[in-house]
C-alpha cells in the first residue's frame, strides 16, 4: 500500500470518527452552554416536581382542615410553621401542597396546548410550504390563501385572541388548552412554511424533480424533515409563553370550572384580596411561573443558537 493510500485511509477514519451530524453538533454545543444547562436543570426539576410532587405532598390540597384558625376580620392567617411549610390560605388549605399540585396542572396545560398548536401549525405550514415550493401556479394560489388567514390571526394580540376563544367555548381546562394552542398555530405555520421554501431552492430538490420523484414524496421525505428543526426549537420557546398565558386565563376566571383545584393562575387570583396582609400568597405562584418560563426560554434560545449557523459563537 502506498503512502498516499495510507494517508487517505487515515483521513477517512478520522472523518468517520469525528464527523458529527447537525443534531450531534448542536448537542455538543448545548452541553458547553451555561444558559442551556441552567434552563435544562430548571425544566427537569419542574417536570419531576409536577409528576412526582403530588404523590409526596404532606396534606390534601383540597382539605380545609385549618379553617377554624382563620379570622378574616382580624386578618389572622396562620403563617409558615412545621405543620404548614408555607402557611395556609384564606380557606384553611395547606399552601405548600397546593403550590406543588398546581405545578402539574400548569405542566399539563402548557404541554398539551403547545403540542396542539404544533400539530395544527405543522399541518397548515407543511401544506402551504409544499404548495408554494412545488405546486406551481395553483400551489402558489393555495399558499397565498392560507397565509392570508394566518396573517389575520397574527394581527390579533395573542392574549386577546386566547381570551376571545376561551370566552366563546366556555370555562374549562380543555378550553384553555384549545385557546392557547390556537394562538401558537400561526407561529408554527409561518416558521415551517419559510423553512420549506428555503429548502425548496436546494440542489437536491431540483435533482429529485428532474428524476421525476412525485411532489408529495419530495415534500414528505425531503422538505419536511429538513425544515422541522427550527419548529422544534420554537416549540420549546412557546412552552414558556403557553404557561404564562394559561396562568393569565385562569387568573381571569376562564380556566378550570372547579376553582378549588389548585392551579398557579387561580392561586394568584385568590391572593388579590389579601395582598395587604399576606402578599406571599401571590409571590409563591408568581415565582414559580417566572422560574419555569425562564427555564424554557433559556433552553429554547440555546437550542436556536446551537442549530442556527448564523448565531453560533
Amino acid at each position: 500500500m502506498s503512502v498516499l493510500t495510507r494517508k487517505a485511509d487515515r483521513i477517512d477514519r478520522l472523518a468517520d470518527q469525528h464527523g458529527l451530524s447537525l443534531w450531534q453538533e448542536a448537542l455538543r454545543r448545548l452541553r458547553r452552554s451555561p444558559p442551556a444547562i441552567i434552563g435544562a436543570v430548571i425544566v427537569v426539576l419542574f417536570v419531576v416536581i409536577a409528576l412526582v410532587g403530588p404523590l409526596l405532598v404532606p396534606h390534601d390540597p383540597l382539605s380545609q382542615a385549618w379553617r377554624g384558625e382563620i379570622s378574616e376580620a382580624r386578618g389572622a392567617f396562620p403563617g409558615p410553621r412545621a405543620e404548614n411549610w408555607l402557611g395556609v390560605d384564606h380557606l384553611g388549605r395547606d399552601e405548600f401542597s397546593r403550590l406543588i399540585v398546581g405545578a402539574r396542572q400548569t405542566l399539563i396545560v402548557g404541554v398539551v396546548s403547545t403540542l396542539l398548536g404544533l400539530a395544527v401549525g405543522v399541518l397548515i405550514g407543511g401544506i402551504a410550504g409544499a404548495a408554494a415550493g412545488l405546486g406551481g401556479r395553483a400551489g402558489r394560489f393555495l399558499d397565498s390563501f392560507i397565509m392570508r388567514i394566518i396573517d389575520m390571526l397574527l394581527a390579533v394580540p395573542s392574549l386577546l385572541l386566547a381570551v376571545s376563544v376561551a370566552a366563546v367555548l366556555g370555562q374549562s381546562l380543555a378550553t384553555v388548552m384549545i385557546a392557547i394552542g390556537l394562538v401558537s398555530v400561526p407561529i408554527f405555520a409561518r416558521l415551517l412554511r419559510g423553512a420549506m421554501l428555503a429548502q425548496a431552492e436546494s440542489e437536491y430538490v431540483t435533482a429529485a424533480v428532474a428524476l421525476g420523484v412525485p411532489q408529495w414524496k419530495i415534500a414528505w421525505s425531503h422538505l419536511l424533515p429538513n425544515s422541522v428543526g427550527p419548529v422544534i426549537v420554537q416549540a420549546t420557546l412557546t412552552l414558556a409563553t403557553a404557561i404564562i398565558e394559561a396562568a393569565a386565563l385562569s387568573f381571569l376566571g376562564l380556566g378550570n370550572a372547579d376553582a378549588a383545584i389548585p392551579e398557579w393562575g387561580v392561586m394568584l387570583a385568590d391572593a388579590q384580596r389579601y395582598l395587604s396582609v399576606r402578599p406571599e400568597w401571590a409571590i409563591y405562584p408568581s415565582v414559580g411561573i417566572i422560574v419555569i418560563a425562564l427555564g424554557f426560554t433559556l433552553l429554547g434560545e440555546s437550542m436556536r443558537e446551537a442549530l442556527d449557523p448564523k448565531l453560533r459563537r
